[in-house]
């Protein structure tokens, strides 16, 4: 008998609260990091560490991972944009708070919306969908004027790299949408990306003469630790259980709650000062989320995307 439910039931909505709260404080955990281990390295070790982790829960579950399907090639772009991503994103946060910085990582769901709108049959945007990226706009548009009140541009410098890293990752998932990748286990196409990172982004780290593990202190290691085992490992386990038990579209719409608590993260446990402009910016950037991915699903939020990050 099968187990798949149509509806959301208690112990789910529980479960994708925590998942979007272990999400949303993933850059809080990359920012006290970065303190100890330079931001490239510490992305590559990141990588790392995951896909050594679901290597061997693949084993384990006896899923095949290195069997040739003509994806190879694929692979490694993904990979490589995968790493690209994260480039940006650790170096985001040497410049902007983590409160700024999930906001705009957090606009990738955009960048599927509308690149899936032209390359993927079926997936035309709809009223409901161009209404939230709208709002969406807006919240960008008011957290760069924002930025642009500061006394110098180093939020300025670090929104934009977020802000790249977040195209970086839609791009990533349109191309898993629209080719070959769309049939591979989710656990293939995770790896991909992790395992080409982890030997492009310490290579990177060495050739850009970073400093590499400079305090490694626990909270460093222990920041570390969070987002291999928690972030890209348990929660990526967590998510695929729930989308092969309930309906990934209504499991998706829970994606605005993660930029709001990187938001209080970093304020609660950085002490990130939040101003009236951050705070309406994330109001109109999660309620974009909310109308983009409520409509019919979007497998951004359904492929390794949404727990990787």
């Amino acid at each position: 008998m099968s187990d798949r439910r149509q509806h959301l039931d208690a112990a789910a909505v529980l479960l994708m609260v925590l998942l979007s709260a272990c999400w949303g404080l993933n850059q809080v955990a990359i920012k006290l990091a970065n303190a100890g281990i330079s931001p490239i390295l510490q992305a590559g070790l990141r990588s790392l560490g995951s896909a050594a982790l679901v290597s061997a829960w693949s084993a384990h579950r006896g899923v095949r991972l290195f069997a040739r399907d003509g994806s190879l090639g694929l692979g490694i772009l993904i990979g490589l944009l995968f790493g690209g991503e994260f480039v940006f994103l650790y170096g985001s946060l040497v410049f902007t708070s983590a409160s700024r910085a999930v906001l705009f990582l957090y606009t990738a769901p955009f960048t599927v919306a509308v690149g899936a709108h032209f390359v993927v049959p079926g997936e035309r945007l709809r009223s409901q969908q161009v209404l939230g990226l709208a709002a969406a706009f807006a919240g960008v548009a008011l957290a760069f004027s924002d930025a642009l009140r500061a006394p110098t541009y180093r939020e300025l410098l670090g929104d934009g790299m977020a802000f790249i890293a977040a195209l970086l990752w839609g791009a990533t998932t349109v191309i898993v949408k629209a080719t070959r990748l769309a049939q591979l286990p989710p656990h293939k196409t995770l790896l991909y990306q992790l395992g080409v990172s982890a030997i492009f982004l310490p290579a990177l780290s060495w050739a850009l003469g970073e400093p590499g593990l400079v305090a490694p202190t626990p909270l460093v290691l222990g920041m570390l630790a969070y987002q291999i085992v928690v972030v890209a490992f348990a929660s990526y386990l967590a998510w695929f259980w729930l989308i092969s038990r309930y309906p990934a579209g209504r499991l998706s719409s829970f994606a605005f709650l993660t930029p709001i608590f990187g938001l209080m993260a970093g304020a609660v446990l950085l002490g990130e000062p939040v101003s009236w402009a951050l705070a309406a910016a994330l109001v109109l950037v999660a309620i974009g989320i909310f109308l983009v991915n409520r409509a019919p699903p979007l497998p951004a939020l359904t492929t390794p995307a949404a727990a990787r990050r």
